[in-house]
């Protein structure tokens, strides 16, 4: 169906008036997406956080929740990392 039998005109102001989707990310990103899931599945899963449950402080703070933290901000990181990259 044309733009023009439902009473939109044709010009490129009306076609750009929809907002565009953001493309989907590359195979390549895509997969380290998936890697990084996995990854923060585990990492912040019992088993290996029961490795950080000690009575210690860390600069002040009880160890848990600075490694749970510390944890967090690193996945943070690791997904801005992957999804800024630009060459694959």
């Amino acid at each position: 169906m044309a733009l023009e039998t439902v009473g939109i005109p044709a010009t490129p102001q009306a076609l750009t008036a929809f907002p565009q989707q953001a493309p989907p990310p590359p195979p390549a990103a895509a997969q380290r997406l998936v890697a990084l899931f996995a990854v923060a599945l585990l990492l912040l899963n019992f088993p290996l956080l029961a490795l950080w449950d000690h009575p210690l402080r860390l600069a002040g703070l009880p160890l848990f929740p600075a490694a749970l933290f510390g944890l967090w901000a690193l996945l943070i990181v690791l997904l801005a990392w992957v999804l800024e990259r630009t060459s694959d």
